[in-house]
């Protein structure tokens, strides 16, 4: 309690932009839920690229900037209290989401408060560790092969950087789809994908994908750069290119129209009903997601400094409650 009663919790908070070391903890107000919300008392918060790259700016993709501010998207937890009008949850229910991206939510924290329609229910028999590290990865892979390109059984399908936090989630997610999936990775994570269901690998390191695949129906971009212009090389006239990555002055939008490529840029939002169907891909067994390492909260710095390598296998996750 602070000194006028109110309830505290734990967060980790910067109030600078800068690396890793600027994150800290510190001992602020619990939220309150308001109409339509709900208070979860988070168990665990995933980490992902957006997290250290609005660390490193001080700014959010929104553009908030006040300081000091406190980071986070993914959650999983339990429900402790709801807002006036809440009827999908609960107290005591367990949930998992990404509340509020690309605003402010602020899940490095021992309890968040959020629209409830930003949750789900966490899928059976799963933990608030892998819970947390499935909501923006994959809400990012589903919108972007199923909300936008609508994979068909039989597609061929490239996906970069299929070993990430997003690509070894799009890789289940094509293949639930019936998609022939072709991924870029390392080969010492080759072993990993085709154990996901990967039909087809290229070590990028040792092979240009561009020269090594041919008429795919899909290119799944989640790195940028050259990789877009190299990629159209890939597809087949009529096919898609979707991009996670926000496209600036390089991207070669009439290379795209010359060659009769479809081409899309994704910004992943909340989402209860995509929610839902990764749930039900995890209940069913076609998705599972592999947390590379989780380390508790007030490890936030150590956590942020390994996800910007670039080398993790699947995802990074805070652990705050037990």
């Amino acid at each position: 309690m602070s000194e006028t009663g109110t309830p505290q919790m734990r967060a980790v908070s910067q109030d600078t932009a800068g690396g890793p070391e600027v994150l800290k903890v510190i001992t602020t107000d619990r939220p309150v839920p308001g109409p339509t919300e709900i208070l979860v008392r988070v168990h665990a918060a995933g980490v992902n690229p957006t997290d250290w790259k609005t660390r490193g700016g001080g700014r959010f993709l929104d553009g908030s900037s006040e300081q000091p501010f406190i980071l986070g998207f993914d959650v999983s937890g339990v429900v402790e209290a709801v807002g006036l009008g809440v009827t999908l949850f609960a107290p005591g229910d367990q949930v998992f989401g990404m509340p509020r991206f690309p605003h402010p939510a602020g899940t490095y924290a021992e309890y968040v408060t959020a629209p409830a329609r930003h949750f789900a229910h966490l899928p059976a028999g799963l933990d608030h560790v892998h819970g947390a590290a499935l909501p923006l990865a994959a809400l990012t892979a589903w919108q972007a092969l199923v909300d936008t390109a609508d994979v068909q059984p039989g597609a061929r399908v490239l996906i970069h950087a299929a070993a990430g936090g997003v690509g070894h989630l799009a890789v289940q997610i094509a293949k639930s789809r019936g998609a022939y999936v072709i991924g870029t990775a390392r080969k010492a994570k080759h072993e990993f994908l085709r154990d996901l269901g990967a039909d087809e690998l290229v070590d990028y390191t040792e092979q240009d994908f561009a020269t090594a695949v041919r008429d795919v129906d899909l290119v799944f971009d989640t790195i940028g750069g050259d990789y877009v212009a190299r990629s159209l090389r890939t597809l087949r006239p009529g096919g898609s290119l979707v991009s996670i990555v926000p496209p600036d002055d390089t991207f070669p939008t009439d290379q795209a129209r010359e060659a009769g490529v479809r081409t899309a840029f994704v910004l992943v939002e909340p989402d209860r009903s995509g929610l839902q169907a990764v749930a039900d891909l995890v209940n069913a067994g076609k998705l599972r997601v592999n947390v590379e390492t989780a380390v508790p909260l007030e490890d936030a710095a150590k956590a942020h400094a390994l996800g910007e390598t670039g080398r993790t296998t699947g995802k990074i996750v805070l652990t705050v409650a037990p």
